[in-house]
């Protein structure tokens, strides 16, 4: 199959995938193309938002419609790193045996993921990073394809540790999930309150996945993108010589290099889901805000004035 129909047949995979997960989710049709387009970039996802807006929800749904195994981890202030990974044990042959923790799985929902402390947060990491976990000195691979789709409470701040930048540096999208419109709401509230069970079925299967994985980074990309990409991380740097007046005057920290590598993989993904064989720099500017909003600090005058890093990432385009 030649790359222009292989394109070709994951529009139409997409648009199925939509279909499927729009008879359980109603509308926020943009949270679920970046959680589709971090999947289909090997990425992870960070959800935010207020409680009660499906965003549990939204998870499962994507799991059954793309055909993956899923756990969700629920994070408590209690929660150990074995209980995530897994740990060993001495079974009834005096031997030692690894029992796999709930981490093994396609799609892992860490759910609440700033309530629990830092130590337990960093076990995430090597298996967001390396695709693979380490349990006394034995490293263990992860099932592939591998995604870490967490959730976080924006406004509860009390008992929560917040993410350190290492580890929000390795979440490809931290996707804000808003309100739904007061229609989207009427039509919540009448699918919700009835009697009628709607079920999901699978639209992919985990080799799909993985060679529409392989598909994305096949995609050719022209070299004034990729500078268009990289000029535009550089301009959050308030040291770089390419920052504009904003971003000495509100930035504290910028974006470093995997922001260019996700704004790049993102942009071949966003242009491939609509058709088009090779990103151009609209599709940059398509993933820029969710790939930027988390990668970005700001200084004090920045929160006293009222910046937020939306609108400081608006004026860099």
């Amino acid at each position: 199959m030649s790359e222009v129909s292989a394109i070709d047949e994951l529009v139409q995979k997409y648009n199925q995938l939509k279909s499927e997960i729009h008879k359980i989710i109603v509308g926020q049709d943009e949270v679920v193309e970046q959680v589709l387009i971090s999947i289909f970039s090997k990425g992870h996802c960070l959800l935010v938002g207020v409680p009660g807006l499906a965003k549990t929800l939204l998870v499962n749904t994507i799991s059954q419609s793309l055909g993956l195994s899923g756990n969700r981890i629920q994070f408590t202030p209690d929660l150990m790193p074995s209980d995530i990974i897994g740990a060993e044990i001495f079974d009834e042959n005096r031997q030692f045996k690894f029992i796999k923790g709930p981490i093994f799985h396609n799609i892992v929902l860490a759910d609440e993921i700033n309530r629990t402390p830092p130590k337990t947060q960093a076990a995430l990491l090597e298996a967001m990073q390396e695709k693979s976990v380490t349990a006394a000195g034995v490293t263990h691979k992860l099932p592939n394809p591998f995604f870490v789709l967490a959730t976080q409470n924006p406004i509860e701040q009390e008992g929560t540790y917040p993410l350190p930048e290492a580890q929000l540096d390795r979440f490809m999208f931290n996707i804000w999930v808003d309100y739904p419109s007061f229609e989207e709401e009427v039509q919540i509230v009448k699918a919700t309150t009835s009697n009628t069970e709607v079920s999901v079925s699978p639209q992919l299967s985990a080799e799909d996945i993985i060679k529409y994985q392989d598909l994305i980074r096949r995609i050719p990309v022209t070299d004034n993108v990729i500078e268009y990409a990289v000029n535009l991380v550089g301009k959050t740097r308030k040291d770089d010589a390419r920052a504009p007046e904003i971003t000495k005057k509100y930035i504290a920290w910028g974006a470093g290099p995997r922001a260019s590598q996700n704004l790049i993989v993102g942009a071949k993904c966003h242009a491939a889901l609509h058709g088009k064989y090779s990103p151009d720099i609209e599709d940059v500017k398509a993933v820029a805000l969710p790939i930027l909003r988390h990668r970005i600090v700001r200084n004090y005058r920045a929160e006293a004035e009222g910046y937020t890093v939306e609108r400081i990432i608006q004026e860099l385009f």
